[in-house]
């Protein structure tokens, strides 16, 4: 007995209500697979070397003097 035929035959025990639940559960399984399997490949994005101090003069230094103090959007919660 081939895979497919046995879960039709437990399928056609199943009262309608439950039937439809497996066709809803088996299209979402469908749906999942597809999403794991695009038709068209994915090109791999390689992987470019990172550069020591490539962030240089992104931050704003030196820091206010209140960095450390609690926003006043914060308030009400503390």
């Amino acid at each position: 007995m081939t895979l497919e035929s046995t879960i039709l035959k437990n399928i056609s025990k199943l009262p309608e209500s439950i039937k439809q639940s497996v066709l809803l559960y088996t299209e979402f399984l469908v749906s999942q697979y597809a999403k794991e399997t695009p038709e068209e490949p994915v090109e791999a994005i390689p992987n470019k070397p990172r550069l020591a101090g490539s962030m240089k003069g992104t931050f704003v230094l030196p820091l206010p003097d209140d960095f450390d103090e609690p926003l006043e959007d914060f308030k009400e919660y503390m």
